[in-house]
């Protein structure tokens, strides 16, 4: 299979990366599963025995005509721990790579059915200037809602972009499952596009 490159000749395209079936499931736990590892889970309370001091028996067990007390950082007193202290947690969601990379495919097959995967030569800017890339858009995609895929880091375009709320620059090594479905269209350079193709196959 091909895909037709902007203003350049068809590429060639891997059926076993671009022609794979739509697998709902698996891309929906691929998402579910980069979405839980960017969560921090750092809320944290103090327990009783996390608490400073409290080692010694506030008054005797008997004879003093007041309650039982065996620590000054019980939950019940004040400046005490909490009774069911929150911990940190960690969010992460395991996937095996052989699963994420097939939702990956499942993906990337997904955007070239839907037409929703442009392919060009090169994509840069010679100078960080939101305009420049505005024009770019206009003219490639017709739409701001897009993901940029370039081979490697292009400071330029990720500095022209990040004033555009829509608009993300992502390289290769970096890209992920949420980015592709998040976007309305995907503007990827050939480069990135045989990169791609080597990692998935």
């Amino acid at each position: 299979m091909e895909l037709q490159v902007v203003n350049g000749d068809a590429l060639a395209l891997s059926e076993d990366v671009f022609a794979k079936d739509f697998n709902e499931t698996l891309v929906h736990q691929a998402v579910v599963s980069y979405m839980a590892g960017g969560r921090s889970g750092s809320k944290a309370q103090k327990s009783r025995s996390d608490v400073r001091g409290g080692g010694i028996k506030p008054w005797r067990q008997k004879g003093t005509g007041r309650a039982r007390a065996g620590t000054i950082r019980s939950p019940l007193w004040r400046s005490g721990g909490v009774t069911f202290a929150a911990t940190n947690r960690d969010h992460s969601k395991k996937m095996n790579k052989k699963m994420y990379r097939g939702a990956m495919r499942s993906i990337l097959s997904e955007l070239v059915r839907s037409e929703r995967l442009v392919a060009v030569d090169g994509f840069g800017v010679d100078e960080p200037k939101t305009k420049v890339l505005l024009a770019k858009l206009d003219e490639l995609a017709g739409t701001n809602n897009v993901l940029l895929l370039t081979d490697d880091v292009d400071v330029n375009l990720e500095l022209s972009a990040r004033n555009l709320h829509k608009c993300e620059v992502s390289n290769v090594s970096a890209v992920n499952p949420v980015s592709l479905v998040a976007h309305d269209k995907v503007i990827a350079t050939k480069a990135a596009i045989e990169k791609i193709q080597e990692w998935l196959s």
